[in-house]
């Protein structure tokens, strides 16, 4: 198989390059992100669109990866209870190498092909769960056993990798190739392939959770008050939602826990 990912950078002798030249080349190199993520539109909208019944049916997501990639699905997954007022159980990263690979590799944690689907079954997984493989190489052992063990067991999956026709793609449901091509340091995937990974993720999770119904209007009125700029930010849309003052916004905000159930009390949610 071709490996564009491992291809050779189309700029050379980067140690004689100036600061500007190099930033330059690598900002010229990002652009090229977004037009290959267009072209994986239609693919990324079979997920969306299969995966939402299968959450409200109560099912989950679960993003297995290694390196780069095992990190950014941890991030994503991460992410979302905080911003959307979900349980941490609804969405799953899990990383070649366990928790302390997210701060340093783990030699030789991607090899093993059957870990991580000893690692997915721990989860009791199920039938109404969805298993994203994200590699940007599309050959990482522990990724394809993850997803090629759950498409075996009727569970969809899907991938994202950064090369056409890998191997990974091949035992998928929902192969998401996002084509960026070589890298502006050889191999580097976690620029280009790794900024593709992250905006696709980010597309995912945020229209999953608009459709389940976490957002009202375009706010994010389930987020959870963690901060003072959190509280703030539910009080103003309290203030703009309803006409209350700050005060009893804020009151009712913080009494109540999240801007939607302000609302529902209200009779406006």
């Amino acid at each position: 198989m071709n490996s564009i990912t491992e291809s050779s950078s189309p700029y050379n002798n980067l140690e004689k390059l100036s600061v500007q030249e190099l930033l330059e080349g690598i900002h010229n190199e990002d652009k090229k992100v977004l037009p290959a993520v267009e072209k994986t539109m239609p693919e990324i909208e079979k997920l969306v669109t299969e995966l939402v019944p299968r959450i409200k049916k109560g099912g989950r997501l679960f993003y297995v990866g290694a390196g780069t990639s095992g990190r950014l699905g941890i991030l994503d997954a991460s992410e979302i209870p905080p911003t959307y007022g979900v349980g941490y159980d609804l969405i799953i990263g899990i990383i070649a190498g366990g928790d302390q690979a997210i701060r340093k590799a783990v030699e030789s944690a991607e090899d093993d092909e059957n870990l991580s689907w000893q690692e997915l079954q721990k989860y009791n997984i199920t039938e109404w769960d969805t298993v994203v493989g994200i590699a940007a190489s599309g050959r990482t052992p522990y990724v394809i056993g993850a997803v090629k063990n759950a498409r075996e067991q009727g569970i969809l999956t899907a991938c994202i990798t950064s090369n056409p026709g890998s191997a990974l793609a091949k035992n998928v449901d929902i192969p998401i190739e996002v084509i960026v091509g070589p890298e502006f340091v050889t191999g580097s995937t976690r620029m280009k392939s790794g900024t593709a990974q992250k905006i696709i993720l980010n597309m995912i999770t945020t229209t999953l959770m608009i459709q389940i119904g976490r957002v009202k209007g375009n706010r994010m009125v389930n987020m959870q008050l963690t901060n003072e700029k959190l509280v703030e930010r539910g009080t103003r849309m309290i203030v703009e939602e309803l006409g209350f003052s700050e005060e009893k916004a804020r009151r009712l905000l913080l009494m109540h826990g999240s801007v939607q159930k302000v609302l529902e009390e209200s009779g406006k949610g």
